[in-house]
C-alpha cells in the first residue's frame, strides 16, 4: 500500500512538472480538429505558448532562473530547427505569418518544455546529483552532440560514439531524488534512456497532430523509426547536461551571495 502511495505521489509531481508539454499536446490536438478564425494555425500555437510561459511565471509555478533556462533551450531549439528543415530532415508543411525560413517560431517550445519539464521536476523532486564528472568534461561533451546534429551532414556521423563516451564518462554518476519525503536512486545512464523513450512517445503524438512531419509522413502518418530514439536520448543528454551545469553553477554562487549578504 505504501509502495502504491509513494507511485502516485511520484506520479503526482510528474504531472505537475509535464505542465507545459501538456499544454503542447493539447494545443497541437485541438487547433487540429477545431477551425480557427483570423490566423493560421501555427501562429495560434505560438500566441498560446507565449500565454501559457506569462502564466506559468506569474502563478509562481516556474521561477525566473528556470524562464532564463528555457529562453535558452528556445534559442538552441529554433537554431537547430532552422539547419535540420534546410536540409530537408523535415518540415512544417502549413501556413503561418510566424515561420523563419519555413520554421514556426512556435517550434522553439517544444524544446524549451523539455528544459522545462527538467526545471520543475529537479526542484520537486529534490534532485542531487553524485560522483558528477568535471565541468570542463561535461561541457566538451554536450558541445559536440550538440554539434553533431549538424556536421553529420557533411561528415560522418559520430552519434554511437558520442553515446559510448556518454556512457563511460557517466557510468559512476548516480541521481538521486525525493519521493515524499523518502529518498530514491538511480544510475543516470538509465535515466537518460528513460527519458530519451518517452520523449520518442511523444514525438509520435506530435507528428499525429501535425506539429511537423517527416519526409516518410508526407503522404499518411506512420510510426517514427525507432532509430530517431537515439537522436531524442543524445538532445536529452545535452538537455540535462546544460541544465545540471547551471544548477552546479548556481548551486556555487549561492553560498556566497549568502555570505556577503551576512556580511
Amino acid at each position: 500500500m505504501k509502495a502504491i502511495k509513494q507511485l502516485l505521489y511520484f506520479g503526482w509531481e510528474q504531472a505537475l512538472s509535464c505542465l507545459f508539454p501538456v499544454v503542447i499536446f493539447t494545443s497541437l490536438a485541438i487547433t487540429q480538429v477545431l477551425p480557427l478564425p483570423l490566423l493560421p494555425r501555427y501562429d495560434w500555437l505560438l500566441i498560446i505558448f507565449l500565454l501559457t510561459q506569462w502564466g506559468m511565471l506569474r502563478s509562481g509555478l516556474e521561477t525566473r532562473d528556470e524562464l532564463k533556462v528555457i529562453t535558452l533551450f528556445h534559442v538552441i531549439g529554433i537554431a537547430l530547427e532552422l539547419f535540420k528543415v534546410h536540409m530537408g530532415s523535415w518540415s512544417y508543411p502549413e501556413e503561418g505569418y510566424s515561420k523563419i525560413f519555413g520554421v514556426p517560431l512556435y517550434s522553439g517550445f517544444m524544446y524549451a518544455s523539455v528544459a522545462s519539464y527538467l526545471c520543475q521536476a529537479w526542484r520537486r523532486l529534490k534532485v542531487q546529483l553524485v560522483k558528477w564528472p568535471p565541468f570542463w568534461i561535461v561541457v566538451t561533451l554536450a558541445a559536440a552532440i550538440y554539434l553533431n546534429f549538424f556536421t553529420h551532414h557533411y561528415w560522418i556521423d559520430i552519434r554511437w560514439w558520442l553515446s559510448g563516451l556518454v556512457i563511460i564518462v557517466f557510468w559512476p554518476s548516480w541521481v538521486t531524488y525525493a519521493v515524499n519525503g523518502r529518498n530514491y536512486q538511480m544510475p543516470l545512464s538509465l535515466s537518460f534512456v528513460l527519458i530519451g523513450f518517452f520523449i520518442w512517445i511523444a514525438e509520435n503524438i506530435a507528428t499525429f497532430f501535425g506539429a511537423w512531419e517527416y519526409p516518410n509522413q508526407t503522404d499518411a502518418w506512420s510510426l517514427v523509426h525507432l532509430g530517431k530514439v537515439s537522436s531524442w536520448l543524445l538532445l536529452v543528454i545535452v538537455s540535462f547536461l546544460i541544465v545540471a551545469s547551471l544548477k552546479q553553477v548556481k548551486g556555487r554562487s549561492s553560498p556566497r551571495i549568502e555570505a556577503r549578504q551576512i556580511i
